[in-house]
C-alpha cells in the first residue's frame, strides 16, 4: 500500500473527505481576503485619517476572522470523523488478516512487528489522512493564492517571490530524497524495540528466577538506542527543514523590502499595499513550510503504509477450502500417508522436522506420541487441524485430505489442549466456555469435574465467577491445565488432541483425569502427547519418534519387546529391573 492505495478505505466516507477540505477552502479564501482589508484601512483610512474607513472595514476583518474560524473549526471536525474512521478501519483489516494466518506466516512477520503495524504504522497513516484533509488542502491553496495575488499586486516583486519559490521546492526535493530511507529504517528499529518489550513482560518470571534482571536491561537498551540513533538521525533532516526554509524566506523579505521601499518613496507604490504584499508573501513562504512538513509526514506515512500493504496483501500460506455440500466430519479414521514437513518448506527434505510418517488411527483409539525433546511431536498433531499444511505427502480424515476440508468444519471437529495452557483475562467461567459462549451451567461443571478442577473452582470465592489473571497469572500451572483441558472438552471434539497437557499435575490428579477420560473418549479419535510412560502405557497405539521419524508403533508391550528407543524412555523412568520383569 503506498498512500495511494487508502481509495478503498476513503470511500465509505466520502461525504466527510469532501466536506473537510470544502470548508478549509473558504477558511483559505478568508484568509487571503485579510492582506486587501489591511492595505485599504492602511491607504484610505490610516494615510487619509479618515476613522469611518478604519472602524467599518476593522469590523469587516473581524467578520472574515469569526468565518475563518468557523470553516476551520468545521474542516478539523470532518477531517477527524474521516481519518479516525479510516484508521480504525485499516486496523480492523489488519487484525481480521492476522486471524487467517498460519503459525508459518506469524513466524515469518514476528508479533512485535506485527503489534508496530497494527498501532505505530497506522497511526502515521491515520495522521496523514488528517493532515492530509487539512494542511495539504490548506497549504497549497493558500501558497497559490497568495502568489496569485502578489503577481496581480506587482508583477516584478512577484517574479521575486516565485523564484525564491523555486529555491525552497528544490531544497525541499532534497530533503526528501533523503529521509525517506531513515524513515522506513526508523520503523524496523521500533519493530525490534516492540518485540524484545513483548518478549520480556511475557517472560518476565523466568528474569526475576534467574535474576537476570541487568542482562535483559542491557539487552533492551541495544536496541533502544539503535531505534534512538535511527529517529534522531531522520529527525537531522526534519530539523534542517523549518531553519533552511526561513532563512531563505528573510533573504527574500529582504529583498523585497530593498526594491520596494523606493517604489513606495516615489509613490508608484501605496504604503498599504507594501503591506498586504509583504503579507502575502509571508503567507505564501509559509505555506511552503507547511507544505515541506506535510510532506514529510507523506514520505513518513508512505513507509507506514507500504508496510501495512506487507500484511494485507500476503496470502495465507494455508488456503482455505470452498465449502461443500458434504455431511460434517465424524471423525471416524485418520491417516497420515507418507507425510513430510519443513518449516521453510523445503522439498529437498535437507530442513525436515517431520519425515515420512505413515500411521492410522479410528474411533475409539488412543494415539500416544512419545520420544524426546525436539523429536517433532507437537509438530506432527499440529498438522491435524492444518495449523500448519504438510510440506509433502498428506494427512487424511474420514477419505477427505484435510486440505479439502473447509478450516471451519475442520477446526470446529478438533479438540486441542496445547502445551502453552493460555488462559485470557476474564472469569473462569468465560475461560472454559470460549469455544461454546452458550454452554449450559451444568455442562461446564460436569467438564470441570471430569478435568479434575471443579473442587478447586468451588472453593473460590467467586466460583466459577472468579477473575482470571493476564495469561491465568494468578493460577498455577496445573489448574490452568485443567482449565485448558475442560474448555476442550466442552465442545465435544470428534477428535481430541492432548499436547503434553498434564505435565504440570501430580501422579494421582493425573490417573483421576485419565479414569475420568475413559468413558468421554470411547467415542473420539484421542492423540495424547505425554513425557511420562504412564501417561500413554493404557493407549491402544503409541507412537514412538526420534528425530522427526517414527522408529515405533504399537502397545505398550510390544513396543517393550521391539523398540530400542522406547525401551531407553522406559529404563530412565522406571529402572533396569522393571524392564527385566516386563519382558518376563
Amino acid at each position: 500500500m503506498k498512500v495511494s492505495g487508502l481509495k478503498g478505505y476513503i470511500k465509505p466516507y466520502w461525504k466527510f473527505v469532501i466536506l473537510g477540505p470544502l470548508f478549509m477552502l473558504f477558511e483559505v479564501f478568508f484568509d487571503l481576503l485579510q492582506p486587501r482589508l489591511a492595505a485599504y484601512i492602511v491607504n484610505n483610512g490610516v494615510v487619509e485619517r479618515d476613522f469611518n474607513v478604519i472602524e467599518h472595514t476593522g469590523i469587516l476583518m473581524f467578520l472574515v476572522a469569526f468565518l475563518s474560524l468557523i470553516a476551520g473549526v468545521g474542516c478539523n471536525i470532518f477531517a477527524s470523523r474521516a481519518s479516525q474512521n479510516i484508521g480504525g478501519d485499516i486496523r480492523a483489516d489488519l487484525y481480521k488478516k492476522v486471524q487467517t494466518f498460519s503459525f508459518q506466516d506469524i513466524d515469518k512477520f514476528k508479533s512485535g512487528s506485527l503489534i508496530t503495524r497494527m498501532t505505530n504504522d497506522v497511526v502515521q497513516v491515520q495522521t496523514l489522512v488528517q493532515v492530509a484533509l487539512q494542511g495539504l488542502v490548506r497549504a497549497p491553496c493558500l501558497l497559490i493564492g497568495s502568489v496569485i495575488m502578489s503577481l496581480l499586486m506587482n508583477l516584478r516583486l512577484g517574479l521575486i517571490l516565485l523564484g525564491t519559490l523555486v529555491v525552497l521546492i528544490g531544497v525541499l526535493i532534497v530533503l526528501m530524497r533523503f529521509s525517506y530511507p531513515l524513515f522506513s529504517k526508523v520503523q524496523q528499529k521500533l519493530d525490534m524495540v516492540n518485540t524484545r518489550i513483548q518478549e520480556n513482560l511475557a517472560g518476565i518470571r523466568v528474569v526475576k528466577a534467574f535474576v537476570r534482571s541487568s542482562y535483559e536491561t542491557n539487552r533492551f537498551q541495544k536496541v533502544n538506542r539503535d531505534y534512538t540513533q535511527s529517529s534522531i538521525k531522520a529527525s537531522r533532516f526534519i530539523a534542517l527543514n523549518s531553519p533552511i526554509m526561513t532563512l531563505i524566506m528573510n533573504i527574500c523579505l529582504v529583498g523585497i523590502l530593498l526594491y520596494s521601499g523606493p517604489l513606495v518613496w516615489r509613490d508608484s507604490f501605496k504604503v498599504g499595499d507594501l503591506v498586504a504584499f509583504v503579507n502575502y508573501v509571508v503567507q505564501a513562504l509559509s505555506s511552503l513550510i507547511m507544505v515541506s512538513g506535510r510532506l514529510m509526514d507523506v514520505s513518513r506515512a508512505n513507509v507506514s503504509a507500504q508496510r501495512i500493504q506487507e500484511v494485507l496483501s500476503t496470502e495465507p500460506s494455508i488456503v482455505d477450502a470452498k465449502s461443500e455440500k458434504k455431511s460434517l466430519l465424524l471423525g471416524e479414521h485418520i491417516s497420515f500417508k507418507h507425510v513430510n514437513f519443513s518449516y521453510n518448506n523445503s522439498k529437498t527434505g535437507e530442513d525436515s522436522i517431520l519425515r515420512d510418517i505413515n500411521f492410522e488411527a479410528s474411533r475409539g483409539e488412543t494415539v500416544a506420541i512419545i520420544g524426546s525433546t525436539g523429536a517433532g511431536k507437537s509438530t506432527l498433531v499440529q498438522l491435524i487441524p492444518r495449523l500448519y499444511d504438510v510440506t509433502s505427502g498428506s494427512v487424511v480424515i474420514d477419505g477427505r485430505d484435510i486440505r479439502n476440508i473447509p478450516l471451519a468444519e475442520l477446526r470446529h471437529n478438533i479438540g486441542m489442549v496445547l502445551q502453552d495452557s493460555f488462559l485470557f483475562t476474564g472469569s473462569i467461567r468465560d475461560n472454559i466456555s470460549l469455544g461454546k459462549v452458550d454452554a449450559k451451567e451444568e455442562d461446564i461443571i460436569e467438564v470441570a469435574k471430569i478435568a479434575q478442577v471443579h473442587d478447586f473452582i468451588s472453593k473460590l470465592p467467586h466460583g466459577y465467577d472468579t477473575k482470571v489473571g493476564q495469561k491465568g497469572v494468578n493460577l498455577s500451572g496445573g489448574q490452568k491445565q485443567r482449565i485448558s483441558i475442560a474448555r476442550t472438552l466442552l465442545i465435544k471434539p470428534s477428535i481430541l488432541i492432548m499436547d503434553d497437557s498434564t505435565s504440570a499435575l501430580d501422579s494421582e490428579t493425573e490417573r483421576k483425569l485419565r479414569d475420568a477420560l475413559k468413558g468421554l473418549i470411547k467415542n473420539n479419535i484421542t492423540f495424547i502427547i505425554a513425557q511420562r510412560i504412564s501417561s500413554c502405557i493404557d493407549a491402544e497405539k503409541i507412537l514412538v519418534m526420534d528425530e522427526g521419524t517414527i522408529v515405533g508403533s504399537g502397545t505398550h508391550q510390544e513396543l517393550l519387546e521391539s523398540c530400542g528407543v522406547y525401551q531407553d524412555i522406559y529404563r530412565s523412568q522406571f529402572g533396569e529391573r522393571e524392564v527385566s520383569y516386563e519382558h518376563k
